[in-house]
């Protein structure tokens, strides 16, 4: 495993998850602020799931009465919680025992998903609460022991704030009776993933540059004892990054190409999975100017970049038998006297020419350079390159969904079914061969969007654009512009930017790529 040093404080710490032996028919943890049940709809109403039962009879709690007072439905990512009433002088009620809160979790189904919505919900219910106790995934498989954690560390992320009075915290300790400590040592790696991509999105463009982001990897990758290599504009321009070097020469800070690289422990050759993210770090659309409201969100615009960073530091920590490198291909897309233009022809790294007709399609330029120093320089097994590319997949896919494209049947069933176990849902497009002409270029080697006289399937021509610079490799193309950004927080997501592709990255990587 590769020697780490003290992490740097950009992320936060993770809110505390323990295991305890025993269950709810014994002695509860000292100092318990609230006791979680877990419950599922029924025929009849409300039925209680493992150590509900044990809990009614130990402390005389009439279930159904408690449910029908707190409005418990049994739905997943349901909670409702009521607060005891205590004891006057000497007299003692039946429930003394017990903490003062004593909630019913709907847990659904019981699946992987449905625990994960449920820890989420309790992430939520429990906010500014002491020490929690629940045994709501007690007796249940590893996998979804480790959902249910999940759930509930990612619903517990808030977004770094710079107000004077922050919203509360998460409970000071969620207490999992009968847990599996290593599905939350599991749950913990891949929350802390996900909360680094989240919160280097969220993180203002006046403050996140290339050069800042850069240190911000840096810094990162050598806490965890990763190799870490950063190219600067006159590496860049020595190497023929004509891409990164367009889309960022309208800016007054200059783009950088990082590159993080795990290595694993194990003897033999492991593959070598090469991680390349979009990291336009803003987004005003260049020459061809964004509209004001279209810019808002455009600090997210590095979302790929974060993503993949986040994922070869997940792998590290996780110990994956896979080798794992991040490239990533950061710039601003800027206005000024230095900006490419529509009819530009650029060369990108490797030689290839390109005919620019739209400067707000410039993730596609600086992948391109990626992709291309991947294939020459890194010898990849495979390559899947992450990005928040077009509105065109929003439109198809909403913000459920990512776009994946691959050529590659067994790469993309890996993917689309990691996706699945993860919670984040991959739908696999075609790469419709009859559309490659839409690309093609009179004065240049590729158009790098559909011509005149072609309309439609954006998401699928720029897929096409980025093959064209992936050699021979093994390669997908994730297009997580909707899911990348939500417009209101739901289960374990937050509004805002959610670090999609971390985690179904992370659990592909868990097995055979």
């Amino acid at each position: 495993m590769p020697t780490r040093r003290r992490a740097p404080a950009l992320v936060p710490p993770l809110p505390a998850v323990q295991v305890a032996r025993g269950t709810v028919a014994d002695a509860l943890p000292d100092g318990a602020e609230a006791l979680l049940l877990p419950v599922t709809a029924g025929s009849d109403g409300v039925e209680p799931r493992e150590g509900a039962v044990e809990a009614a009879v130990r402390y005389r709690i009439d279930l159904g009465d408690l449910a029908e007072r707190s409005g418990a439905t049994g739905a997943a990512g349901d909670v409702a919680a009521i607060v005891l009433p205590r004891g006057h002088g000497d007299v003692a009620l039946p429930w003394t025992d017990l903490p003062h809160r004593l909630g019913l979790v709907g847990v659904g189904d019981g699946t992987a998903t449905s625990l994960r919505r449920a820890g989420a919900a309790v992430a939520r219910a429990t906010r500014g609460w002491g020490t929690v106790v629940t045994s709501v995934a007690s007796g249940s498989a590893p996998e979804v022991q480790q959902a249910f954690a999940e759930g509930y560390l990612l619903g517990a992320y808030r977004h770094p704030s710079r107000a004077a009075r922050p919203s509360p915290g998460p409970a000071e300790s969620l207490v999992l009776l009968g847990g599996d400590a290593d599905a939350v040592r599991r749950a913990e790696v891949v929350a802390r993933a996900a909360w680094t991509a989240r919160v280097l999105a969220v993180t203002p463009s006046n403050t996140k540059t290339p050069a800042w982001l850069a240190d911000r990897a840096t810094e990162l990758a050598e806490a965890a004892g990763l190799e870490v290599e950063v190219l600067d504009e006159r590496a860049l321009a020595a190497q023929g990054f004509g891409g990164l070097l367009a889309v960022g020469g309208g800016s007054a800070t200059p783009p950088r190409l990082v590159r993080v690289t795990y290595r694993p422990a194990s003897s033999g050759r492991p593959a070598h999975v090469v991680l390349v993210g979009k990291g336009i770090t803003y987004d005003t659309g260049g020459l061809s100017l964004k509209q004001r409201q279209a810019m808002v969100p455009m600090k997210t615009d590095m979302t790929g970049a974060a993503v993949a960073l986040a994922t070869v530091l997940g792998a590290a920590e996780a110990g994956v038998s896979h080798e794992v490198t991040a490239l990533l291909a950061l710039a601003e897309n800027a206005v000024g006297g230095a900006s490419y233009r529509p009819g530009d022809v650029l060369t990108v790294r490797g030689g290839t020419t390109v005919e620019v007709s739209n400067t707000d399609a410039e993730g596609r330029l600086v992948l391109a350079d990626a992709l291309v120093h991947a294939d020459l320089t890194l010898d990849p097994d495979v390559l899947v390159d992450v990005a928040t590319l077009t509105g065109a997949a929003t439109t198809a896919l909403g913000r459920t969904h990512a776009a994946l494209f691959s050529p590659d049947d067994d790469l993309a069933d890996g993917l689309a079914a990691a996706g699945e176990r993860a919670g984040e849902r991959l739908w696999r497009m075609p790469l419709v061969a009859d559309y490659r002409p839409a690309i093609d270029s009179a004065i240049a080697d590729v158009h790098h969007v559909a011509g005149a006289g072609f309309t439609g399937a954006g998401a699928i021509t720029a897929a096409l654009f980025l093959q064209g610079f992936v050699g021979h490799r093994r390669w997908a193309h994730l297009d997580v512009a909707g899911p990348a950004r939500a417009s209101a927080a739901a289960h374990e997501v937050p509004e805002g930017a959610t670090g999609f592709g971390t985690r179904a990255l992370l659990a592909w990587l868990s097995g055979e790529v």
